[in-house]
């Protein structure tokens, strides 16, 4: 993950891979931040229970130098906090309380995206996307909803794109691409096995791989280029939130970012798919 706004983050994705006295370091961190900025080595390693030599495996699994670089992006991240952060819905919570901790989650991921989103990345999959003359997209469960809504965009934009949610048509289909296509994976833990199928099989058909998921997944080792989404999705249990919202953001800017690199050319394709659907609204009234 960039930026060092990003650190806490960074630790409560990585608690699941720490061992369990690093783990114990990440717990007194992620519970009391503003503390540990203050503290010394040896008081951190007295109040999470592990050695000293514990806390500093612990700085390096989550890519610090030593503990004061651990310090010093630890502080810049508690103060490039925003007011939006998620607080947990509770069951006593009215629907103001709920909506607000929602709609503030949300802007939370669409702010850390702006920070940590990887624009060079961005650039070469724009180039890939506007070599490539086919596109398909391939996403499972709430991933394959960001891939239909991803084809509503890309279709439009001069070459076919279309969206596989089907494990067996993916894989069917990506067997059958060619060095002159594109597949695009989006999948929030990058983990789906079904995608990382497919992914491997358009790979082996020769065409080039961009993928919309977290930095250092199992999928984004399959990519030419990884478009990074690196929240933390603690909304899941009810509906996945925050990772939908930035991958549907990525893929957007993606879009944005081809029809301008297409000129007026594309422009006027764009104008045309509009005009096309343009008497299927209900004509205002007279004033």
């Amino acid at each position: 993950m960039s930026g060092v706004d990003g650190l806490l983050e960074k630790i409560r994705r990585s608690i699941d891979v720490l061992s369990r006295s690093e783990r114990k370091v990440a717990e007194q961190v992620l519970g009391d931040p503003d503390q540990c900025i203050e503290a010394s080595i040896q008081k951190l390693a007295d109040q999470a229970g592990v050695s000293q030599p514990t806390v500093v495996r612990f700085c390096h699994a989550i890519g610090c130098t030593g503990y004061h670089d651990f310090k010093l992006k630890l502080a810049r991240s508690v103060a490039r906090q925003d007011k939006y952060f998620f607080r947990d819905v509770d069951a006593a919570d009215n629907a103001r309380q709920m909506s607000d901790k929602l709609i503030d989650s949300a802007i939370a991921s669409m702010l850390h995206i702006r920070e940590q989103l990887d624009h060079n990345a961005m650039e070469q999959a724009i180039a890939m996307y506007s070599a490539a003359r086919r596109v398909e997209f391939y996403g499972s469960g709430g991933s394959g909803l960001v891939a239909e809504d991803a084809q509503l965009k890309f279709f439009r934009l001069g070459k076919p794109a279309i969206a596989y949610a089907d494990p067996h048509i993916q894989q069917a289909s990506a067997s059958l691409l060619d060095e002159n296509a594109l597949a695009i994976a989006i999948s929030y833990t990058g983990r789906n096995i079904d995608v990382l199928d497919a992914v491997r099989r358009a790979r082996d058909a020769g065409a080039a791989v961009v993928t919309v998921t977290c930095t250092g997944s199992p999928l984004s080792t399959f990519a030419d280029v990884n478009l990074n989404v690196d929240v933390v999705e603690d909304s899941d249990i009810f509906s996945p939130l925050k990772s939908r919202l930035a991958q549907m953001l990525v893929l957007d800017i993606l879009a944005v970012g081809v029809a301008l690199r297409g000129g007026d050319k594309l422009m006027a394709r764009l104008s045309q798919a509009s005009d096309a659907i343009s008497d299927k609204f209900v004509a205002r009234p007279e004033d």
